[in-house]
């Protein structure tokens, strides 16, 4: 209960406060629930930029259609994915894995082969398009982190990709922008949409149960 009440006080906040920080260990937990979310196979192939820097936002401002939230938020965090699955990005996940849990087993090698014979014969744009969908399964973790410590976020894409990279050197690093999610606290006084009733579809035409 007490987490569907925090989801009914969130909003993507248009207006934050620029005065407001974000306490570091809030950061920190909303960081590792986004680590913790589930993704394919495990391969968990999207990783988060944390960025304070003002002049660099500023920068993603200029190619995200302007958006206030970019410099007024306290932590701005870029969701980034691989651009592509390769046999040695799978192979590394899968000798992390072994190694952590100290075992290796016959059913867990063959399903590394299964995807290194899948995965990195698709091609880099397809493999894209699915770390990408695996990046916002880790973003919807983090907005229901950030309403459970009760710290405002606005998840966006309204910003030029190719910019962001460039901006961000994602490509050197063999990765790709996606999202982004700006943390901080609602400016009350100045946000319009602060106190709007929220409004979601009801159930009836939510959800249907086939019994």
């Amino acid at each position: 209960m007490e987490l569907i009440q925090k989801l009914k006080w969130r909003y993507a906040t248009k207006k934050m406060n620029p005065a407001k920080a974000v306490a570091q260990d809030k950061v920190e937990r909303i960081l590792e629930a986004a680590r913790l979310a589930p993704s394919s196979s495990g391969l968990q192939p999207y990783e988060i930029i944390v960025i304070t820097d003002r002049e660099v936002r500023e920068r993603i401002k200029a190619i995200a259609n302007d958006q206030q939230q970019i410099v007024d938020c306290s932590h701005l965090l870029v969701f980034v994915a691989w651009d592509d699955y390769t046999a040695e990005r799978i192979n590394q996940v899968f000798d992390y894995v072994n190694r952590e849990r100290g075992i290796q087993t016959e059913s867990r090698d063959s399903y590394r082969n299964h995807l290194l014979g899948i995965y990195p014969m698709r091609g880099p744009e397809i493999n894209f398009q699915h770390t990408a969908r695996q990046a916002y399964i880790a973003l919807g973790v983090a907005l229901v982190a950030a309403a459970f410590e009760e710290v405002d976020s606005t998840p966006m894409e309204g910003f030029d990709p190719d910019a962001l990279d460039k901006i961000l050197n994602l490509r050197e690093r063999g990765l790709r922008s996606v999202l982004l999610m700006p943390l901080g606290y609602r400016d009350t006084e100045n946000d319009w949409l602060v106190n709007l009733k929220k409004i979601r579809r009801p159930r009836e035409q939510f959800v249907t149960e086939i019994k």
